[in-house]
């Protein structure tokens, strides 16, 4: 006999989907749910269904938008499309975003070099970043991949793709600690990072 009836089970299958959520963190959300109300559970499924159909990614930085064209960092007469910092993945922006003081676009790169993995730079948005540097008027890149041994490899390599295009290269200071994820610093660390970017001045290395 099957530990949970159908439908229990199918919902608890469905949330075992997500990373990081195990079967019994998977039958408690369930168990949630079943607790809701019609109403309450309506407008769970309702916002479930809008995120896949209102979210676009961006054509510009490969962010996330709320619309189909550039996203509003993008699009905002307000922010230095001169100054493009380069991240790993869309959440990043969001954390990046808490520096009150940068004024600058953004970059998505959709993950990071791992041959390991078989993630190549044809996978990543490194032609377009590419594309994007030597076609507009772009004056430092920002390179803000994590301190991991994969993040320093995509930021070596984002290095030497762009040794010859004039622009400045910089990468976030260590005062995230290594190995952590940007996703998880705090303000004040963010902050200090980003202050204390190091600059490429002979594009040797990272």
């Amino acid at each position: 006999m099957a530990e949970y009836i159908a439908p229990i089970q199918r919902l608890i299958d469905e949330f075992r989907r997500i990373p990081g959520v195990g079967a019994k963190t998977a039958a408690r959300y369930a168990f949630a749910v079943l607790n809701l109300s019609p109403d309450a559970a309506a407008g769970f499924a309702d916002a479930i269904i809008g995120v896949k159909r209102d979210v676009h990614i961006c054509p510009v930085c490969f962010g996330l938008s709320s619309k189909a064209e550039s996203c509003e960092i993008c699009s905002s007469p307000d922010r230095d499309a001169s100054v493009i910092c380069v991240v790993e993945d869309a959440k990043d922006i969001i954390t990046m975003e808490r520096i009150r003081g940068y004024k600058g676009v953004y970059h998505v790169l959709g993950g990071v070099l791992s041959p390991l993995d078989n993630v190549t730079p044809r996978d990543l948005k490194l032609a377009e970043l590419d594309k994007r540097v030597r076609e507009g008027s772009v004056r430092e890149v920002i390179i803000a991949t994590n301190p991991t041994p994969k993040g320093d490899t995509t930021a070596a390599y984002i290095v030497r793709m762009l040794e010859d295009s004039g622009v400045r290269l910089s990468r976030l200071a260590y005062g995230i600690p290594v190995g952590a994820n940007i996703e998880y610093a705090d303000d004040v660390t963010l902050s200090r990072a980003m202050e204390g970017r190091r600059f490429f001045e002979n594009k040797s290395g990272i």
